[in-house]
């Protein structure tokens, strides 16, 4: 049942992660008269889903039914723990981005990003969500790894 419960929380959260970054794009496309805070706001729970999954994931691998010797000797996980951290790390330059772009609002309630600033998170954000797809067919090979 353990494992069930951690398949199912790893499933939801991993969905509601490229919910929100799919969500963050489609905020962006508001252009230079976007919904700055919304879109701060949705990159936290972003951030928040995303150390969850982390945490859940950890728990699969130490408590799940597949135990540590099929992840760790399976090179498709190692694929996809790449790709979630080169994730994690294109997804910093739009979390600082965003939550300046709050601070300048605050400050300056006519604020509003460049276009070349948009620009740049959006194209961010959709090598995030590239990175995703990656992530995607590691999970799908993972989990047939070592299966003729």
């Amino acid at each position: 049942m353990t494992d069930l419960i951690l398949a199912i929380l790893h499933h939801v959260l991993a969905f509601g992660l490229v919910a929100m970054l799919a969500s963050e794009l489609v905020l962006l496309r508001g252009g230079t008269h976007l919904n700055v805070a919304r879109l701060a706001r949705l990159d936290a729970g972003y951030g928040l889903s995303a150390g969850l999954l982390v945490v859940v994931g950890l728990c699969r691998v130490a408590f799940g039914a597949k135990g540590w010797a099929f992840y760790s000797d399976n090179p498709w996980f190692w694929g996809k723990i790449a790709a979630f951290i080169g994730v994690a790390l294109l997804s910093l330059p739009p979390t600082i981005r965003f939550f300046g772009w709050r601070k300048a609002m605050i400050g300056n309630p006519h604020f509003h990003p460049t276009e070349k600033e948009l620009e740049g998170v959006k194209r961010m954000v959709r090598l995030e969500l590239a990175l995703v797809v990656v992530i995607l067919i590691c999970a799908a090979a993972m989990a047939r790894y070592g299966q003729v």
